[in-house]
């Protein structure tokens, strides 16, 4: 019998680095159901959010996104399923500017 967690995964970019969001555990689904990106300034920003999967190839999601100032934005209009051992990772356009909040169904 299949086991359903739900969960969230939260990130504050504080760099312009890559910045794993969240990776789907051994013998787990992720359907990922809300990407929220906040930006708590006063300039607008982008954000880059990347899938990369067990083979170590990377999907690039959403390309540099823009985030308009002291706005809040839902990425996704749909699930996006995240299979065992794959990576959510998200990258800003600029540092100290946007954080992000992911809501999770594992199914395992």
């Amino acid at each position: 019998m299949a086991n359903n967690t739900y969960r969230n995964a939260k990130v504050d970019l504080t760099s312009t680095d890559a910045t794993v969001l969240y990776t789907a555990p051994a013998a787990t689904m992720g359907i990922v159901k809300s990407i929220l990106v906040s930006n708590d300034t006063a300039s607008a920003d982008t954000i880059t959010v990347t899938l990369t999967d067990a083979d170590a190839a990377i999907f690039s999601l959403f390309k540099v996104t823009a985030i308009a100032a002291n706005t809040t934005v839902e990425l996704l209009t749909a699930p996006l399923v995240v299979q065992e051992n794959e990576i959510l990772t998200l990258t800003a356009g600029a540092a100290n500017r946007l954080h992000v909040v992911a809501s999770i169904l594992e199914i395992n």
